[in-house]
C-alpha cells in the first residue's frame, strides 16, 4: 500500500484508538477563550501603559505568557478559520469575510470523534452553521452588545443582558450540563472589545473620567511609508464617527434614518464643555486627542467587562473542581490599533495589528509565571489543543503545536520567521493588500498592488517609524528577508491564488433557517444548542 493512502487511515485509527488507550489517564479539559480586537498592549500583564486586567494577569502569574504571538491574517473571519484548521487563508478558503466550509477537516471535528464533549459559545463570524460541535449557540454576524440574539441547532433566541456577561453565563452553563464521563472542549469566543465599542454601565462610568496616556505615534505623519498608510480609512483624526464618539443627534433630527445618517458622519469640529462650565470648540490636534480619549474610555471599559467576567470563569472552575484538569487558552483574534500610527481597528503588518495576547495555564505540566520566547502562531492552536487530547497532527496543517512551550522546552528547530498575508482591499478601511516576513529583529512587508515595499528593523525601531528599504545599508539584510519570504511562500504553498480573485463577504448571512424560540434564560438557550446532527 502506498504511504499517501495509508496515512488518512493511520490518523483515522488513532483518533478511535484514543480514547481507549488514554482512559487510565484523564485527558485533559480544554478551554479556549477568544475576544475580538483585543491588543497585547491593553493586558497590564503584557505592560500596559493605559488599563489593568487582574483577572487575565491571573492566568499568566498561574501558567504562561507567550512574548511573541502573531496572526497570520489580522482580520476576524480568516483568524477564526486559521484557528480552526490550523492553516494560512490561503489553504482554509476563507481570505476575507467569506463563508466557512465548515466540511473540511478541522479541530473539533477530531476532537469530538475521539470523545471530547464539544461546544462553541458567543462570536462565529464565519457564516455557516458551526460543525464538528455536540453543543453550539453563537452570535449571528456581528451579534449586540445589549440584549443579544443568538443562532442554536433549533432556533433563534435572545437573552436579556450585556453580551460579556451573557456570553459568559452561557459557558458556565455548558459547563455545569456537560456530560461528567467525557473530557470537553469549549470554544468560549466574546464580542468585545469589538468596534462600536458599548461597554457595560459599571465599567462606562469606571472610564468616563479617565485620562488615557497617547501612544507616541498618535500623529504619524507617514512620511517614510507611502506606499499604504495615507489613504487608510481607520485613523482616530479622520474616520470615527459620531456613533464610535457615542454623541447625541441634534433634537431637531426626529426620524431614525435622519439620525442613522448623522451617525455616520465623522466631525470635524466639536463642542466641549470645560471644567469652568464654559464651551470651547475643539478642532485639529486637540480634536484628535478628544477622540482618542472617547475611543479608548469606550474600549477599555469593554475590555474591562472581559477582565471581570474573566475573574468570574476562573472562580467558577476553582469552585467546582474544574481547573484541577482544565486547560485554558486565552487570546484575541487579533491585535488593535490603540492610537498606533493615529490608528484604530487592524488589518495592517504593523506591531499593534499583527501581535495578540496569548496566555495559557495547564495545571501541574506549566510552570507558573513561564514566557515562551519563541514565535507562536495562531495556526499553532489547532495543533496544540490535538497534542493536548493526545492526537495526531495531520500533516497538511500549517501551525505546530505549543506543547514542548507549555512543557518547558524551547525545541531546537523551532521557527525563527513568520509569514503574514492580508487580502481584504479596499476592504472596510481602504488598506492596501501586502504579504511579508517577520523575523525577531526586522519585518519586511511587500504591497504586492503597489509594488512597494518596507523594511523595519524592530530592535531599533519597535515603533516603526524609519522604512529603511532604500537605505544602501541594508541591501543584505533585504536580500536576505526577500529570500526567506520566498522560502515561506513555497513550503506553505501560498500560489497567489486569492491576490486579484477575492470571494465575496457574505458571513453576516448564510445560516441555515432554523425557526424562533424568543426570549429566553442562559440555562435554557444552552438546552436549545444541542446539535441533534449526526
Amino acid at each position: 500500500m502506498k504511504l499517501t493512502m495509508a496515512l488518512p487511515r493511520w490518523f483515522a485509527l488513532c483518533a478511535v484508538l484514543t480514547p481507549f488507550l488514554l482512559r487510565g489517564a484523564e485527558r485533559p479539559n480544554i478551554l479556549f477563550i477568544m475576544t475580538d480586537d483585543h491588543a497585547f498592549h491593553a493586558l497590564s500583564c503584557y505592560g500596559s501603559k493605559v488599563n489593568e486586567t487582574p483577572g487575565l494577569d491571573r492566568i499568566a502569574r498561574e501558567g504562561a505568557r507567550f512574548a511573541n504571538a502573531f496572526v497570520v491574517n489580522s482580520i476576524c473571519t480568516p483568524s477564526r478559520a486559521t484557528l480552526l484548521t490550523g492553516k494560512y487563508s490561503h489553504a482554509n478558503g476563507s481570505p476575507v469575510f467569506n463563508r466557512f466550509n465548515g466540511a473540511q477537516d478541522h479541530v473539533a471535528r477530531r476532537l469530538r470523534d475521539s470523545g471530547y464533549h464539544t461546544g462553541m459559545v458567543g462570536k462565529w463570524h464565519l457564516g455557516s452553521d458551526p460543525t464538528g460541535f455536540d453543543r453550539w449557540i453563537v452570535l449571528p454576524g456581528q451579534g449586540a452588545y445589549n440584549n443579544p440574539a443568538f443562532l442554536t441547532p433549533n432556533g433563534r433566541l435572545t437573552v436579556s443582558g450585556y453580551a460579556t456577561d451573557v456570553i459568559t453565563d452561557l459557558g458556565i452553563q455548558f459547563l455545569e450540563t456537560r456530560p461528567k464521563d467525557k473530557p470537553f472542549f469549549l470554544m468560549l469566543h466574546h464580542k468585545a472589545p469589538h468596534r462600536d465599542w458599548t461597554p457595560d454601565p459599571k465599567n462606562r462610568a469606571r472610564f468616563k473620567d479617565k485620562v488615557i496616556p497617547e501612544p507616541p505615534t498618535l500623529f504619524d505623519d507617514y512620511a517614510t511609508r507611502p506606499a499604504a498608510l495615507p489613504e487608510n480609512h481607520q485613523t482616530i483624526a479622520r474616520n470615527l464617527t459620531h456613533r464610535d464618539l457615542k454623541m447625541e443627534p441634534p433634537a431637531e433630527l426626529k426620524t431614525p434614518a435622519e439620525r442613522n445618517k448623522w451617525w455616520g458622519v465623522v466631525p470635524t469640529e466639536v463642542a466641549v464643555t470645560q471644567p469652568d462650565g464654559s464651551v470651547k470648540t475643539l478642532t485639529g490636534k486637540e480634536l484628535t486627542r478628544w477622540k482618542y480619549q472617547r475611543y479608548m474610555q469606550d474600549y477599555l471599559a469593554c475590555v474591562q467587562g472581559v477582565d471581570d467576567n474573566m475573574t468570574r470563569l476562573l472562580d467558577h472552575l476553582d469552585r467546582t473542581g474544574l481547573s484541577k484538569n482544565t486547560v485554558i487558552l486565552y487570546t484575541s483574534d487579533n491585535g488593535f490599533f490603540l492610537g498606533d500610527q493615529g490608528m484604530y481597528d487592524k488589518r495592517f503588518m504593523y506591531e499593534a495589528s499583527l501581535r495578540i495576547p496569548l496566555l495559557a495555564r495547564w495545571p501541574g505540566v506549566t510552570r507558573p509565571g513561564t514566557v515562551p520566547e519563541g514565535i507562536a502562531l495562531n495556526a499553532d492552536f489547532a495543533p496544540t489543543f490535538l497534542e493536548i487530547a493526545g492526537l495526531p497532527v495531520p500533516p497538511e496543517i500549517h501551525g505546530r503545536s505549543l506543547v514542548p512551550w507549555l512543557k518547558g522546552a524551547a525545541p531546537a528547530d523551532w521557527r525563527t520567521s513568520m509569514y503574514y498575508r492580508y487580502y481584504h482591499d479596499p476592504g472596510h478601511h481602504n488598506t492596501r493588500q501586502h504579504y511579508g516576513v517577520r523575523t525577531r529583529t526586522h519585518k519586511l512587508v511587500h504591497y504586492s498592488k503597489k509594488g512597494a515595499w518596507e523594511l523595519f528593523d524592530l530592535t531599533k525601531d519597535p515603533q516603526e517609524q524609519r522604512n529603511l528599504i532604500d537605505d544602501p545599508a541594508q541591501a543584505a539584510t533585504v536580500q536576505q528577508l526577500k529570500a526567506e519570504l520566498a522560502r515561506l511562500r513555497k513550503e506553505l504553498g501560498d500560489d497567489d491564488r486569492f491576490a486579484n480573485d477575492l470571494p465575496k463577504d457574505d458571513v453576516d448571512g448564510g445560516f441555515a433557517d432554523h425557526g424562533q424560540l424568543g426570549e429566553r434564560t442562559a440555562a435554557q438557550a444552552i438546552e436549545a444548542s444541542v446539535d441533534r446532527k449526526p
